[in-house]
Formats: C-alpha cells, sequence, structure tokens
C-alpha cells in the first residue's frame, strides 16, 4: 500500500524539460513569494488525507495546467475556487477542498486580482455541486502530475504532453491509485484514456473533457455516470 509520503517522494522527482513542479519549485515571476511551494505541497496534502477514508470517484485529467494546480498544487482546482470567489456566480463554496486549513494563493495579485481562475476547474466543481456529488467523495487527480508549458510562451502556458512524458507520471498515477484502491476510476478527455490504457489499466468510465466546446457532452456524461450509480 503507498503512503502520502511516498507519492510526495515520486511527486519530487520533476521530468527533464519545459516542466514546473508546484511543490518543490518557486515560480520566480508569478509566485507571490518564496513560500509557494510550500503552501501548494501543504494544501495538496491536506487535500487528499481529508479524503482517503471517503473517496467514491477518482477523476483523472491529462496534465496539470497554469492555472489551476501550478498555483493551487491542487489538479483541476483554481485560486478562486480555494478562496471562494466562484461561490456567488458558480455556486461553489470555498471549503469543498479542505477544512483542516486556511486555503491560501500563491500567485501575485498582479497577475490576477482574485487570483487565477481554470476553465476545466471551474466546470468540474460546478458539475459536482450541481449533481449532488459530496467533493469529500471526490479526488482530482493527472495522469502527469506536474505541469508542462511551451518554453516559448512561459510559465503562463500550457502544452499536450508527449507519449512518453506521460509514461513519467505513471510512477506517481500507480502511487496514487493505490492510496484509493476502492475508488472509481474516471478518465476525464480522450488523452487520459490513452494514457490509462498504456498503463495496462482499463476498469475506468470515460468522459468528454470538458475543455474546447466539451461542457455540455461532460456535464450530460457526469450526469448518466452518478444516475448509474444511485
Amino acid at each position: 500500500m503507498s503512503s502520502i509520503d511516498s507519492l510526495f517522494d515520486l511527486l519530487a522527482d520533476t521530468p527533464s524539460g519545459a516542466f514546473f513542479n508546484p511543490w518543490y519549485q518557486t515560480d520566480p515571476h508569478h509566485d507571490l513569494n518564496e513560500q509557494g511551494p510550500d503552501i501548494r505541497k501543504k494544501q495538496l496534502r491536506t487535500y487528499l488525507e481529508e479524503r482517503l477514508d471517503s473517496a467514491k470517484y477518482l477523476f483523472i485529467a491529462e496534465a496539470l495546467g497554469y492555472q489551476g494546480g501550478h498555483f493551487t498544487g491542487i489538479a483541476m482546482t483554481s485560486e478562486r475556487i480555494l478562496l471562494g470567489h466562484h461561490e456567488p456566480v458558480h455556486g461553489i463554496p470555498a471549503d469543498g477542498a479542505f477544512t483542516s486549513i486556511e486555503p491560501q494563493r500563491t500567485s501575485k495579485p498582479e497577475v490576477k486580482e482574485k487570483g487565477m481562475s481554470e476553465p476545466t476547474a471551474t466546470i468540474m466543481w460546478k458539475a459536482l455541486y450541481q449533481l449532488g456529488i459530496d467533493p469529500y467523495e471526490t479526488v482530482l487527480w493527472n495522469a502527469l502530475p506536474w505541469h508542462p508549458y511551451d518554453e516559448d510562451d512561459g510559465l503562463l502556458s500550457n502544452r499536450t504532453p508527449t507519449d512518453s512524458e506521460l509514461e513519467k507520471g505513471y510512477p506517481s498515477l500507480r502511487a496514487f491509485l493505490e492510496l484509493f484502491p476502492d475508488g472509481q476510476l474516471i478518465a476525464v478527455g480522450r488523452k487520459c484514456e490513452q494514457s490509462l490504457d498504456a498503463f495496462g489499466i482499463d476498469s475506468y468510465t470515460p468522459v468528454r473533457h470538458p475543455a474546447n466546446g466539451g461542457a455540455p457532452k461532460f456535464r450530460r456524461q457526469m450526469k448518466n455516470l452518478i444516475r448509474n450509480e444511485e
């Protein structure tokens, strides 16, 4: 059985190339201060710990994004979600990620005044609440846990990882899945499906990635998924 400590040991091993490791690296131009990695590490650890005994659904997407986990440390979760700025408009309360520590932003206010906001994160969390899914029965993760960025565009960019790069995430994916052995695995997007297939995992439910016009189908599939579980 894996442990959160062993998972973090694997997360420390950043692949070579254009990758940002939010738990062990500082974003020198956009982090509020040098405490960014420690804050993100603490937030991810707390997020996972508060779900160890309650997780039912494991949503796995492709890779960490610059508007989400880059600054929160948590997959498909933006600073605006943690800080409660999405509650009035989207109905996403601030206490959905964790309750035992105070959420913190790690980006400078001049980057985004209210913190970074990721469309995929907003759609995912909004769907959970609209469908009545307890966020503490849900764990969000990425097949490739680090943030792949475009070297020409800098750290505030995303890029599609190669197949060989996706393989670098297999050890941490295995450790993550061992933390939640009874969770139902849900692949968010075709790239994640391909990664799980290559990893030798076929017991998962695929759903459309909500980005690039996929939100309506994603919501329908999520609704059907929960209906079938009832």
